[in-house]
Formats: C-alpha cells, structure tokens, sequence
C-alpha cells in the first residue's frame, strides 16, 4: 500500500470539510466512547500536509541553544495523558449571521491518548534566561493564505503556521503540556503532526501546533497572523481576546438529531467538557422554556478529558419532542442559550437542542 493509500483509507470515516488543506470532522460515533479512534478523529490543517526533516531546533533567548530528534525526545521521561481536543471554530455554522471561516458543523472535537516528553523537560534542555516572556512555536507547514477573505481568491499571503504560549505556562511541568510522538499507542499520523507535535490540555486545538519544526523563546510578547490576526475574538462591541482555553460546552450523543423513538423510558447520553475545570453539573430541558432537570455526570476519567453525563426520560405522548443540554464547569461557567457571536466564529458553546419524534407503534 502507497503512502497515498494509507493516507486515504485513515481519512475515509470523516466528513471531509475541505480538500485543500485537507479538514474534516469526526463521525457521530467519534463521541460514543472514552477515546476517539485514531481513523474518527477529526482533522484540522491550515495548510497542505509539510515535509519534515526529522528534527526541531530550541533557540532564542535560551542559554543552550539545542536540536532535537525523535531519539531525544523517546530519551526523556514519557508522559501518556489523554486529552479532549476541540477546534476553536467547531460550531460555526450555527452562527447567525454566518461568520467568515471553515464551515465546522458540531463534531471537530476528539479525544486521544497522547504519549511524549513534557514541554518543561524539553525547554530545560536549552535553558531559558531569565528575559523571557513567550514561547513561540513553528510548524513545518507554510503556504498562501488569505488574511481577510472576502470572496475566492488565488492571491494570499505565504505564512508559515506559528503559535505562541507564555513561558510561564510552557515551562510549567504541572500543565503537562506535551511534545507528542504517539497517539493512541501507534506513531503520529502526519494528518496529526508526524513526527512531533504541541498537545496542550484544557485550550482550544489551535495551541497544540502540529509538525513542530522550531521553539524560540522570546524576550516581547508574540505577534503573529495566527496569534493576533485570526484566532482572536473579534467582538463587535467590545475589545479583541485571544483564542484560549475551550469553552464549557455539553453535546448530546444519544439519541440522534431528528431519530424516531418507539413509547417508553429512553436514555439521554452526552458528552461534556471545558477548558476551566470538570464539569459540575450537565442539565437537561425538554420544552423551549421550560424547567430543568439534573442530568447524571460521571466523574472524569482524568483531568483533561471529556465527561460521560446521562438522563432518563419518559416521553409523555407520541409526536415531537425537543431535548436541550447545558453543561456547567468548576469555575461556574455555564453554557449560554446563544452563540457568542464574533466575526471569525469562534468558541460557539451556545446549549444545543436536537428533536426526536415519539411514535409508538414503532417497536
């Protein structure tokens, strides 16, 4: 089998979003169990797949400037965390109006078990000085982009992928950020970031740069076209923010949008997850205005990963019926009712409501 084979049948489960770059969302199924299979986690590229020689280098404001190689990093400690990855734009396509940007329905979120070296580890190699403020982080990945697109256009801006994290938080090896290599047991795939890769718990995906080719650290704060041009929160009323940690949000897995139950007890069951800590509580609404009803939540599994919740429900009547979710986190973040609208379309954690129909003379 060629690499194009390979490379073809590991995306032949996901909804391809766009060809080039290649992005696509999981599978409803993606969101049924603890971990996300490798072949139904969701895809998201900026740019064409990239050559990659094999190596990173740390540079910068650091006393020991080093290369580094798949062999170094199998050297330091290994770490296996498993890890809820969510793009910032998932959900974008319930935004009304319509933001500019990838249209992601509901399922760009997966969860993997990731194995590297922590980030702390690989940085102490070179030695940060005592000047730093941010670590920048380049992937091999570059090509034309538009920065302001408005209609089809050949014409862009050639951009290599880079990202940029305080040092405090990069240099904390309580945040456990990882310089991955595997991913659920097997080597990185290059649609997720062969040979290494960023997997940052806790913020949105857009941190956990893939095909890592390059860590300077940096002595002014960062900017860049994927720091503070897009992935920032462009609000209409108020001050910019950058994209961070990823929003408390609650999905229902089971039943399906739009499915036709036969009379009798159903199980509601979901997925809940946030940037800001477990979640507390996942509540469930079954008219447009209407009472509230505790949800079961299962405590998580780890500190970075998605939460299983649960709900009986006994339809009363034939006919349709509505069913919401919100979730709640530690921090006391709730999901709103409606999407927070920002012009690039990102952090969509609005409640979501699905409809079943009730028919009992389907058995």
């Amino acid at each position: 089998m060629t690499g194009t084979d390979e490379l073809e049948q590991s995306r032949a489960a996901l909804r391809m979003i766009n060809p080039a770059p290649y992005n696509a969302e999981a599978p409803p199924e993606a969101l049924v169990g603890d971990i996300t299979p490798t072949d139904f986690h969701y895809v998201r590229s900026n740019f064409a797949l990239p050559d990659h020689d094999g190596t990173f280098t740390i540079g910068g404001a650091v006393e020991n400037p080093i290369t580094l190689t798949l062999a170094d990093l199998r050297a330091l400690p290994s770490v296996e965390r498993s890890v809820t990855l969510e793009c910032a734009g998932n959900g974008r396509l319930e935004m009304r109006p319509l933001p500019t940007g990838e249209p992601w329905g509901d399922y760009a979120v997966s969860t993997a078990r990731w194995t590297g070296a922590r980030l702390s580890d690989v940085l102490a190699l070179a030695r940060p000085t005592g000047d730093g403020v941010d670590v920048r982080f380049e992937g091999a990945d570059s090509g034309s982009y538009l920065l302001h697109p408005v209609l089809p256009s050949t014409d862009g801006e050639d951009l290599t992928f880079v990202r940029a994290l305080p040092l405090a938080l990069a240099a904390d090896p309580s945040a456990e950020i990882l310089v991955a290599y595997e991913m659920n047991g097997e080597p990185l795939r290059p649609d997720h970031g062969a040979p290494f890769r960023l997997v940052v718990p806790h913020w949105f995906a857009v941190a956990s740069v893939k095909w890592l080719h390059r860590i300077d650290v940096l002595t002014v704060p960062y900017t860049g076209e994927f720091q503070t041009g897009h992935y920032i929160y462009e609000w209409p009323d108020r001050p910019h923010e950058p994209v961070t940690v990823m929003r408390v949000r609650a999905r229902i897995t089971d039943p399906a949008p739009g499915s036709v139950l036969p009379a009798g007890r159903h199980t509601i069951r979901g997925k809940a997850w946030s940037g800001s800590g477990p979640i507390t509580a996942v509540d469930v609404s079954l008219t447009g205005d209407g009472e509230w009803f505790a949800a079961t939540v299962e405590p998580p599994k780890g500190p970075y990963q998605w939460q299983d919740w649960a709900f009986e429900w006994e339809p009363p009547h034939d006919g349709r019926h509505t069913i919401r979710a919100r979730a709640t986190d530690a921090s006391g973040n709730t999901q709103p009712e409606v999407p927070p609208w920002n012009r690039l379309g990102y952090g969509n954690n609005a409640i979501e409501v699905i409809f079943v129909d009730i028919d009992s003379s389907t058995t």
